[in-house]
């Protein structure tokens, strides 16, 4: 009934010449139009993804009950909390016993040597490479993921 997605998202330049190609005019240096500019990709995304759903099951109305919600992670320790509880969501919610069971989980193109487009280095090299990356996802589920994400 819901997902996580851990986004790291493009330095400001980058997201400029974005909007500058897809609007076809400048973004104002403005952190809050850089914001609003953003959400507006994730609401087309979402927007996008609910039409061809309700086209395929010969639905209407929406897709998704709540509006998204972000958290902007500036502190290391949250940075592999985060990664923690999303990869352990499944567990925690007793749907599978082991991270690695869940197809829906990044997890498994983190490990594998598959092609992907998520930045499997820069995750797995956090971690200290692959092998401690799975040695901490074979652990049992840590307690403090209880009340985690603080809302």
């Amino acid at each position: 009934n819901h997902f996580h997605f851990f986004v790291k998202i493009k330095d400001e330049k980058s997201i400029a010449t974005l909007h500058q190609t897809k609007k076809n005019k400048p973004l104002p240096v403005d952190a809050i139009l850089t914001s609003e500019f953003i959400m507006e990709q994730y609401s087309n995304f979402f927007n996008s993804y609910t039409k061809s759903f309700n086209k395929v099951y010969n639905r209407k109305g929406k897709l998704f009950m709540d509006h998204l919600k972000r958290k902007h992670i500036d502190d290391e320790s949250y940075y592999t909390k985060i990664i923690e509880y999303i990869h352990f969501n499944p567990v925690k919610h007793q749907y599978k016993t082991n991270v690695s069971d869940w197809k829906f989980s990044s997890y498994n193109a983190l490990v594998s040597d598959a092609a992907t487009k998520l930045n499997r280095n820069e995750i797995l090299e956090w971690f200290g490479g692959k092998e401690a990356f799975i040695k901490f996802h074979k652990r049992p589920l840590a307690k403090d993921l209880e009340g985690f994400p603080p809302r």
